[in-house]
This record gives structure tokens, C-alpha cells and sequence, in this order.
């Protein structure tokens, strides 16, 4: 007579994660995050070692005025994140909001159009504490983040601006203000390199 077989043991339930999923938007966060990631790592770079009288100075003011100073370059770049995010957020500028303003207390009113300055203009972006200009960029940067996170695949296509033919995207939007910051990032070791520093 033949055995009937024993019943199969009882399988333990899985405990592998399982991972969450993915929405379109996850690739196009991470690349623009990754961007903005770089370019802040390039200032920490181009500030490295400096002085505030380095970096407050044009490195060839008589040969090249257009060539920004140190504190100018990433002061912009954190100014033109912070207004533009802030914008899309629909929230306060951190200029305004946070205290910086009254932090770097300029001689140039808050709305002054920075990335129309003329070579005098800029040279009144002058800091005492390099801290002030990396805080101002932490914070921007933080502000970026924290809206791509936030970010739904299906904004990316809404447009943000008809001022512009064709019409701005959100999307488009975003690649600009991190491609400025990749621009001026660049600049800035130029400028750390024209002052004769290696880096």
C-alpha cells in the first residue's frame, strides 16, 4: 500500500520591500536635481580658500569688466533660483521671506534686475562673510529641491509664461534655472582661476 505524501510545508510570507512605484516625473526630478547638485558642489569649489577680498574683487577689472566677481556670481545664482522657484511655488522669495535681504543689506533695492547689471552695479554685491553667500545658495538650493520633489508629472507641460513665443513651459522653466546655475557655477572657477588660485 502505498504512503500518502506529507503535506508541503507552509511558505513564510515574503519580506522583500517592495519598491514604490515610479511616476514620469521621477527620471526628469532626478536629472534636474542632479544638475542643481553639481552646480552648488562647483561653487563650494570656486570658494574654496578664498578671501572675501578675493572674492568681493573682479578678477581683471581693468582688462575685462564683465568678467563678475566671486561674491557676484553666486549670489546671483542663488537670487535668480530663489525668485524663479519662489514664482513657481506661488510662495514668498526667500530674499525677501527668509531675511536675506536685510542679511546682505545691499546698496540696490530687492527688486533690481541683476542679470542686467552693469559691471558698477555689480561691484556693490560685496559680502563680510562668505558664510552669507553659501547660506543664501544652501537655501535656495533647498528651495529647488524641495519643489521638484513635490512635482507631479503632469505640471511639467503646463505653461508658465506666454510672454515668450513659444510659450514657456514648466518644464523648460526648470531646465533654465538650473542651466544658469551650471553657467554661472563655470564662470566662477574661471574667475577663482583668473585671481591665480588652482582649482
Amino acid at each position: 500500500m502505498s504512503e500518502t505524501p506529507a503535506p508541503a510545508a507552509p511558505t513564510a510570507p515574503s519580506t522583500a520591500p517592495t519598491a514604490p512605484p515610479t511616476s514620469p516625473a521621477d527620471p526628469c526630478r532626478t536629472l534636474l536635481a542632479d544638475g542643481l547638485d553639481r552646480s552648488r558642489e562647483r561653487f563650494d569649489r570656486a570658494l574654496d580658500g578664498v578671501t572675501v577680498e578675493q572674492a568681493n574683487a573682479r578678477p581683471v577689472s581693468g582688462l575685462a569688466p564683465r568678467i563678475d566677481s566671486l561674491t557676484w556670481l553666486a549670489w546671483h545664482t542663488a537670487r535668480e533660483i530663489d525668485l524663479q522657484i519662489s514664482a513657481l511655488a506661488g510662495v514668498e522669495p526667500l530674499w525677501t521671506g527668509a531675511g536675506f535681504s536685510a542679511r546682505f543689506a545691499l546698496p540696490l533695492p530687492d527688486d533690481t534686475e541683476d542679470w542686467r547689471h552693469t559691471p558698477e552695479q555689480a561691484a556693490l554685491v560685496r559680502v563680510d562673510d562668505l558664510a552669507l553667500l553659501t547660506d543664501y545658495l544652501d537655501a535656495a538650493c533647498a528651495l529647488a529641491r524641495d519643489y521638484l520633489d513635490g512635482l507631479e508629472a503632469a505640471a511639467l507641460d503646463d505653461v508658465v509664461d506666454r510672454s515668450w513665443d513659444p510659450p514657456v513651459t514648466r518644464a523648460a522653466r526648470l531646465v533654465s534655472i538650473i542651466d544658469d546655475a551650471a553657467q554661472h557655477s563655470g564662470q566662477a572657477v574661471y574667475a577663482r582661476r583668473l585671481l591665480g588660485l588652482e582649482g
